[in-house]
């Protein structure tokens, strides 16, 4: 008689293909913009009340930790659109062949680290 034990699963260990990371990438993008509003509209609300109020979230914005945050943010905000719109191309039956979807996952995320380079570069 043979035990059933439970496995431990090395999550780092296991290798998933491009797609299921891309679309994992997207659920993670879309759960940052949404847990980031209430700070955004906290700051745009100080920033709103008055020039001390707009100095204040602008001294804020200027630190490192919070210029990380954005390119994080920013990262996100270009991953969902990207990858939302190739769901959306998925949804209709377009690029659903496995090669053609490997190939616009590539795309995908090559194509918004590279925006998001030439944001950061050409923006200052």
């Amino acid at each position: 008689m043979q035990i059933s034990r439970p496995v431990f699963l090395e999550l780092w260990r296991i290798k998933l293909p491009i797609t299921a990371t891309v679309s994992i990438l997207h659920r993670v993008s879309g759960v940052l913009m949404l847990l980031a509003i209430p700070g955004a509209a906290h700051l745009f609300h100080q920033a709103l009340s008055g020039p001390q109020g707009f100095a204040a979230t602008m001294a804020f914005l200027d630190t490192w930790p919070v210029k990380l945050a954005l390119l994080v943010m920013l990262w996100s905000l270009l991953h969902h659109l990207a990858v939302g719109v190739r769901h959306l191309a998925l949804d209709l039956g377009f690029g659903l062949d496995r090669p053609v979807a490997r190939a616009t996952a590539w795309i995908s995320m090559i194509g918004t680290l590279v925006v998001l380079a030439l944001v950061v570069v050409l923006g200052g």
